[in-house]
This record gives C-alpha cells, sequence and structure tokens, in this order.
C-alpha cells in the first residue's frame, strides 16, 4: 500500500519534488507520484526526466534503484477512479512539491478538478498529513489568503525557501535545504541539510 502521494505542478521547481521522491525511495517509502500537464512539462525543461519515456524507470535509477521497484508508481493526473481518492485509503501523507498558485487555490475552495486536488481534499477531510510547497513570488493578496485558508485548515505551508546559514555550495545544497525541512514534518530522519548552531 502506498504510504506517500507527491504531486508535482505547473510551478517551477520541479526538482524538489524529485529529490524529495529519491529520498523517500532510497528509505523504503512506497510512493505514488501525480504529476499536472504542465508539471509534466517543467519536468523535462527542469530535471530532463522524459514523461513519455516512462517516468518511474527514470526517477528510480536516479535513486539508485532498479526498473520496476514497487515503491514508485506513476498515477495519470486526470484518473480519479484511483484508490488514491478515497479518504479510506489511508495514505500517510501527501506532499505537492512544487505547488502551483491555481493548485493551490483550487484546493483552497474545495474544488477538485484532478486527482492532486482531490488527493489533497481526502487528506484534508481525513485530518491527514498535506504539505504544500508554493513556489511562487511576489505573492499577490489571493494567494496569501488561500495560504491561510489551507493553514487553518490543517495543511503545512513549507515554500520553497532555502536558508543560507548552512553556506550552500551548489544548486543540489539548496534544494537538499527544502527537501530536509519537508522530510522533517514528515517525521522521517534526515541530514540533507546543517541544522543550526551556534559556534
Amino acid at each position: 500500500m502506498t504510504e506517500y502521494a507527491v504531486a508535482l505542478t505547473g510551478a517551477s521547481g520541479a526538482p524538489y519534488g524529485i529529490r524529495l521522491i529519491e529520498e523517500l525511495v532510497r528509505r523504503q517509502k512506497s510512493c505514488e507520484l501525480i504529476v499536472s500537464p504542465t508539471g509534466l512539462e517543467i519536468l523535462k525543461e527542469e530535471c530532463h526526466i522524459e514523461p513519455e519515456k516512462d517516468a518511474a524507470r527514470q526517477i528510480l535509477e536516479r535513486a539508485g534503484l532498479k526498473e520496476g521497484s514497487p515503491l514508485l508508481t506513476v498515477t495519470p493526473h486526470n484518473q480519479l477512479t484511483s484508490p488514491l481518492a478515497s479518504g479510506s485509503y489511508g495514505l500517510k501523507a501527501m506532499i505537492i512539491c512544487p505547488c502551483s498558485m491555481g493548485t493551490l487555490g483550487r484546493i483552497a475552495c474545495g474544488a477538485s478538478t484532478n486527482l492532486v486536488e482531490r488527493v489533497a481534499d481526502c487528506m484534508l477531510k481525513e485530518r491527514r498529513t498535506l504539505v504544500v510547497v508554493p513556489r511562487e513570488t511576489p505573492l499577490n493578496s489571493i494567494h496569501i489568503e488561500n495560504m491561510l485558508k489551507l493553514s487553518q485548515a490543517g495543511a503545512v505551508i513549507l515554500p520553497a525557501m532555502p536558508g543560507f546559514y548552512h553556506k550552500p555550495r551548489s544548486i543540489d545544497d539548496m534544494v537538499n535545504f527544502v527537501v530536509g525541512k519537508i522530510l522533517d514534518i514528515l517525521g522521517i530522519e534526515n541530514s540533507l541539510y546543517k541544522r543550526w548552531k551556534r559556534d
């Protein structure tokens, strides 16, 4: 049974989502990946993953796992008959990383037009962990109000804002900072970033 649903939507920031999946499957956590149509384009542009050539295989290879591993499956965004679309399925958590403002707004309004939004709605109504990783700047008042609505409904809003106190030396270091924060919220031990410590 899948433990985590990871969704990638149309906001820039696909490397965050892919690194998160890599870290989860390396820890033997089963994941289901849902990608929006625009997310597919960004996945190709930012991660050089060709969705039409078996995205699951490419991600598993990046994580050092063999093709066909049961730890990762990919479900089409429009497959509303998926078991994930039911609150009775029992996912541990869903992470939308990155989350576009359109997706965030529809979830905040309770409008489920695809599997990403329906699973998010299930997580909220079942009081399970929903982590939303918005990647947009600047923010307008509507964005902020929608984030507040989701936070009040029980979601964790974790913007893709890497810190610099750990002295990042590469883009990977900055990606790892955000992914490490997500794993912290999920209660998964990690050493992806250097934690704050006074010298």
